[in-house]
């Protein structure tokens, strides 16, 4: 069995103190919860704050960091593009740049595995430099586990919201 890693990054306008990101500051929780409840929801990076805008694992101090395990491409779909998150990201480009290249990775983890932030980086990065493959896929080209190899898996989402 087979379970669905994310890491999503993002690279903030201001520092999440400013004026400028009150609104998604103030989103943080509401949307945290919701991923908790979510179903099909397994795991999501945080820290004993409840969130992980702490964990800056670049160098570059203004990119935030978010992962999560879900129990399938379309649990997730459904969470991030058919909820409450959809109307918050489609705010994003009030609180983070655009980015240049892919900044969502997928692939999938045996049950039980929780991702650390450098397996999702390493993927992350795996992606930009190599596009879409099994090893590290979006959703607009998603890949099956290793088990289903060979079977065809239709997009689950023809394109992002902007």
């Amino acid at each position: 069995m087979y379970q669905l890693a994310e890491i999503n990054i993002g690279r903030i306008l201001a520092p999440l103190d400013d004026p400028l990101m009150a609104g998604f500051v103030e989103k943080l929780d509401e949307i945290n919860a919701l991923a908790d409840r979510s179903p099909g929801f397994i795991w999501r990076l945080q820290t004993n704050e409840g969130d992980a805008t702490s964990i800056r694992p670049y160098e570059d101090e203004r990119i935030l960091v978010n992962m999560s395990v879900w129990a399938s491409l379309e649990t997730f779909a459904d969470y991030a593009y058919k909820s409450a998150h959809r109307e918050v990201m489609k705010q994003r480009r009030r609180w983070f740049e655009r980015f240049d290249g892919p900044y969502m990775a997928l692939w999938w983890v045996p049950q039980g595995h929780i991702p650390t932030v450098e397996e999702g980086k390493e993927r992350l990065e795996y992606l930009r430099t190599h596009g879409e493959t099994a090893y590290t896929f979006s959703l607009k080209r998603p890949f099956p586990p290793a088990e289903l190899a060979g079977q065809e898996v239709a997009p689950i989402l023809e394109e992002c919201p902007a």
